[in-house]
């Protein structure tokens, strides 16, 4: 994703160090969750018609054609940043969100545990702080993180919206999924407040959503 915002020369210069240092086996800098380019191009859908959202749940990307658990970590590591690309919604829509989802918009990462019991299930083991976006609509941005959050590997990093964000690309095949921390019964509305927010507690993640996109990715430094 290009025009990084936020990203401090301190941060580049520490990630470039930390590759530099010398190891048993060289740590690998990484953006989990970034694709080759698509078709159709991945532009979140705000402000256009449908202007649609993330909102008030928690969701990771499923697959991208055939690109299959994009935001699953690769390998163990720690993730130092974040990254969302944000639609830029129209005043009347801004105004309509965030009377009816919950607030400002606002998101951050979650990272997810898979669990063998029961089906679909994850844990939350780390989240990072929220951020408030709509300084950023329109733009993508980077938000390193103050305090970095370690993950194993096969953790999911997810994207968490307690209220609402434009970081939803519309318009692929039914080969593109994404899926949320909404129970069975609420995959077709946002009334309820599903976004996963205790670390320690387990959720099942039902609903899935095909042919649309979420716009985020994750910085990842990879252990030694």
């Amino acid at each position: 994703m290009a025009d990084m915002r936020r990203i401090s020369t301190v941060f580049l210069a520490s990630v470039s160090l930390a590759l530099l240092l010398p190891a048993a086996a060289p740590a690998t800098l990484s953006e989990v969750g970034v694709i080759p380019p698509t078709t159709p191009e991945t532009v979140p859908s705000c402000p256009g018609s449908p202007c649609l959202a993330v909102s008030r749940t928690t969701g990771f990307q499923v697959k991208v054609a055939t690109n299959h658990n994009p935001l699953t970590a690769p390998r163990a590591g720690t993730i130092v940043a974040w990254t969302v690309m944000l639609g830029k919604p129209n005043a009347t829509q801004i105004k309509f969100f965030d009377a009816n989802e919950g607030g400002i918009s606002e998101a951050g990462i979650a990272v997810l545990r898979p669990q063998a019991k029961p089906n679909l299930t994850y844990k939350l083991v780390a989240q990072s702080p929220l951020v408030k976006l709509q300084p950023y609509f329109g733009k993508t941005a980077q938000f390193p993180l103050a305090t970095t959050i370690a993950v194993k590997k096969g953790d999911v990093v997810a994207l968490t919206v307690p209220s609402w964000a434009p970081a939803l690309a519309l318009g692929f095949g039914k080969d593109t999924s994404w899926r949320a921390s909404r129970p069975k019964s609420q995959c077709s509305t946002t009334s309820t407040q599903t976004a996963q927010t205790q670390v320690g507690a387990a959720v099942q993640y039902f609903c899935l959503y095909q042919t649309a996109r979420l716009t985020y990715s994750a910085t990842l430094i990879s252990t030694p």
